[in-house]
Formats: C-alpha cells, structure tokens, sequence
C-alpha cells in the first residue's frame, strides 16, 4: 500500500509543479482528457473541460516566472481500494489560495486525475 500512495503522491507533485511552473504538458500528463475542473461561482456551478483549461494555462504568466511564493501541500488522501483515491490539496497561485478535491483512478497507464472541484480566497 505505501508503494500505492507513494505512486498517488508523485501525482499530486507533478500537479503541483505544473500549476506553479504553468506547465500545461505536466498538468495535461497527470490529468485524464475526459476530466473536467468544477467550482461555485455567484451560486452558480461552473465547469470547464481539461483541454480549455490548459489552453488557459498556457495563456497566463506562471507563478514561477512572476516570483510568487509557493506554498502547496497535501491534506489527505483517502484510498477506497488499491485502483481510487480522494486527494485533499492545498495550494495557491496569490492572490487566490486554492483547496482542491481531486479524484485520482489506477488506468492502465497508471494513476490519472479524472476529476478536481475546488473552492478559493482572493486576498491581497
């Protein structure tokens, strides 16, 4: 098992790095292409497919190249078997400080994000 969650949190660095890096290849390797990112904005369930959002991604200056700070981590991660896992983050791109769910599935080419959900804070 510790080999499994080992092989989950290689994932969520992966995640990580991408995002911080705004790296759209990383992301998109980690990344199922049927996934899709969801959020409540104004009360209203938003959703925006993987290929959209790392066409965003690649359109806005990296955390990185700006020389934010970075901060991420993981929360938890709660397995039901040995192929799915529920992954809790934390992370921010400031102003927005992120906490992401991620869903993450054992395919056959090994572990992929098939869904995130997330919520932020804006601050200054």
């Amino acid at each position: 098992m510790s080999q499994n969650r080992s092989s989950v949190e290689a994932v969520v660095q992966s995640y990580f790095d991408g995002l911080y890096e705004g790296d759209a290849d990383k992301l998109g390797a980690v990344f199922h292409p049927s996934a899709d990112l969801r959020w409540v904005e104004k009360g209203e369930l938003k959703i925006l497919t993987v290929p959209d959002w790392l066409a965003w991604v690649r359109k806005r200056p990296s955390a990185k190249a700006e020389g934010k700070p970075r901060e991420d981590f993981i929360v938890t991660i709660d397995r039901s078997d040995d192929k799915t896992a529920f992954i809790k983050v934390r992370c921010q791109l400031p102003p927005r400080y992120f906490t992401d769910y991620l869903v993450a599935m054992k395919l056959a080419d090994g572990w992929q994000i098939v869904s995130k959900s997330y919520r932020y804070d804006l601050k200054e």
